[in-house]
This record gives structure tokens, sequence and C-alpha cells, in this order.
């Protein structure tokens, strides 16, 4: 059984502009999914 969790994922330009405050995936075996 294949999985992919991600939790608190952020992202940031220039260490000030943020774009992505703490976004939680989780993908289960089987599912699709496009970002």
């Amino acid at each position: 059984m294949a999985a992919l969790s991600l939790k608190g994922v952020r992202k940031s330009y220039d260490g000030r502009q943020h774009v992505l405050h703490g976004i939680d995936v989780e993908i289960a075996d089987g599912e699709f999914i496009v970002l």
C-alpha cells in the first residue's frame, strides 16, 4: 500500500511574501490528484 502525506507545507518568496500557509494533503493508495 502506497500513500503520500504532506503536513504543514509553506511557501514564501523572499521570506516575507507568503503564498501557502500550512497546507495539509493526504493521498491514499489508488487516488489521483493534480496540483
